[in-house]
């Protein structure tokens, strides 16, 4: 089951986190995964990591906000070959409400959360209508409920599950699969980052909060995701298309 043998895959922001969880379970299970990834040591050192465990992996610089990086970086890992899978996992996240969220941090989650999405869709659609293929974009339970001080990141999250419905709609007959997932909070190095910045002093005191705001009482962890995202990305879930894969212990249908 969940075999992706020799299937083409790319996943932007593959780096570390969740990216580099999703880039590692596809190459696991046979995938040839090019990592689109802005950060080049990070991208290289998660390669070295699959190449080490005997898998096949690429790492193309690229700025996913930029159409013509995009289209250059796919261009270059495919050629003239068709895309299988396309993963769009790259994004930033950003802590405020309306009022304290500026007009440059408004614009900047837009351009990689939002047109990072868009870029990738216009850029990797192209290569998968031939054969057809899956494709799985990371949107987040914020786009489906309310939370305190994500106004800009619930926004563009929003757009990503919109985008996905999108796709899925018009690329059905193309054997083009769009889902997306929602996870909520994830134990990365970014949300320990988080932690340390913000309350100095009181890391474990904070970690234990955060992760008590999941009924099932902790943080998923990026094998996790990967988990979900192979499995869409597989031919068991030929039957699933513009869908929203919650993976979030119960937040969203159990906190009431």
């Amino acid at each position: 089951m969940f075999n992706l043998k020799n299937k083409r895959a790319v996943v932007t922001g593959a780096g570390s986190g969740i990216g580099k969880a999703i880039a590692l379970a596809l190459a696991e299970q046979g995938a040839v995964v090019f990592i689109l990834e802005y950060n080049e040591e990070a991208g290289k050192s998660v390669v070295n990591n699959i190449v080490h465990k005997g898998g096949v992996a690429h790492h193309i610089s690229c700025n996913v906000a930029v159409l013509s990086e995009v289209e250059n970086g796919i261009q270059a890992a495919l050629g003239d070959n068709n895309l299988d899978i396309l993963v769009n996992n790259a994004g930033i996240a950003h802590v405020g409400n309306v009022e304290t969220t500026s007009e440059e941090d408004f614009d900047r989650l837009l351009q990689v959360n939002v047109k990072g999405v868009f870029n990738c869709l216009k850029a990797g659609i192209p290569k998968m209508k031939q054969s057809g293929g899956s494709i799985v974009n990371v949107s987040s339970i914020a786009a489906h409920v309310g939370i305190s001080d994500r106004f800009a990141y619930s926004m563009t999250k929003g757009a990503v599950h919109a985008m996905t419905l999108s796709v899925a709609k018009d690329y059905i007959s193309n054997n083009i699969r769009c889902n997306s997932i929602a996870p909520a909070r994830v134990h990365t190095p970014f949300v320990d980052g988080f932690i340390s910045k913000n309350y100095p002093g009181k890391e474990v005191e904070m970690f234990e909060k955060l992760s008590k705001t999941q009924p099932i009482g902790r943080m998923g962890t990026p094998d996790e995701i990967a988990a979900m995202v192979v499995y869409l990305c597989s031919d068991e879930a030929s039957f699933i298309t513009g869908s929203c894969m919650p993976i979030d212990g119960g937040f969203m249908t159990l906190n009431n």
